[in-house]
């Protein structure tokens, strides 16, 4: 496996890739690839649980990669600059999918948490805002699917939870409501959450299910009963605490793959 590191911007946007050789034993040339988009508040970047959700998805077929993007210690307000830096991310893939044996047709964000409003507006605003500030045509940013966990949604719906954090994000809150967003443009959507998620309550994945149904774009949803906040795999290998390992929840990511290979 390759492990590549290509800088995004001249100051903090990286994006980290593993990389398989395709088997022609198995009759592959190129793979479909994912872009894991982290949480942290947008104030830090999980990298180890980042690497881990990559590493994962490689070892199911995937050429797999996390995105470290602007964060607030670089930036105030922020703005639209991470979702800006996922173009960026995707629009590389597609500049190198021969190169990196991708298929340019499966390339698939998975969003965490705030990862999963940058993912979210992200698929609001491929085609308009993000072509536009890239100056690149929008055939080049298109996600084919989108994954997101326990997203972050809109700023309007219970995170952050104070306005002065609220202010460092935007002075436009509506901006960044994905929910008040969506359009013809959207991707299939896959949307995983718990229902008693105490730091992003699940209104936010509700909300931006309702839209997208609402819009008539493909989606799957899955609401688990109970987890903490930030489970990423629900296995011990991400628990980040007792809690946070629940391997009934374990099993978005096998539901997430089914549903990948469906939209295929």
């Amino acid at each position: 496996m390759q492990v590549i590191k290509q800088k995004l911007t001249a100051t903090c946007a990286q994006l980290t890739g593993y990389l398989h050789q395709p088997d022609t034993n198995a009759h592959q040339t190129n793979l479909p690839a994912i872009i894991i988009v982290p949480g942290g508040s947008y104030t830090h970047i999980p990298v180890a649980q980042a690497e881990s959700l990559a590493m994962d998805f490689a070892g199911h077929g995937y050429q797999a990669f996390y995105l470290e993007y602007t964060l607030l210690t670089d930036q105030q307000p922020l703005g639209l600059a991470p979702v800006l830096d996922l173009g960026r991310a995707v629009n590389l893939l597609r500049q190198h999918a021969a190169e990196w044996h991708i298929d340019p047709q499966q390339i698939t964000p998975a969003g965490f948490s705030v990862g999963g409003h940058i993912v979210a507006l992200y698929n609001d605003y491929w085609a308009t805002r993000v072509a536009t500030e890239l100056n690149v045509t929008p055939a080049m940013l298109k996600p084919n699917n989108v994954v997101l966990g326990y997203p972050v949604i809109s700023p309007l719906l219970g995170f952050p939870k104070d306005d002065a954090t609220l202010a460092t994000w935007t002075p436009t809150p509506n901006e960044l409501a994905a929910d008040q967003h969506v359009n013809s443009d959207n991707q299939p959507t896959f949307i995983w959450t718990t229902a008693d998620d105490p730091i992003v309550p699940a209104t936010n994945t509700l909300a931006y299910a309702t839209a997208l149904a609402t819009a008539k774009i493909p989606y799957e949803l899955h609401v688990f009963k109970h987890g903490p906040h930030g489970l990423a795999l629900a296995n011990a290998q991400t628990a980040w605490k007792p809690d946070a390992n629940q391997p009934h929840v374990a099993h978005w990511l096998t539901l997430a793959l089914e549903w990948l290979a469906d939209n295929r």
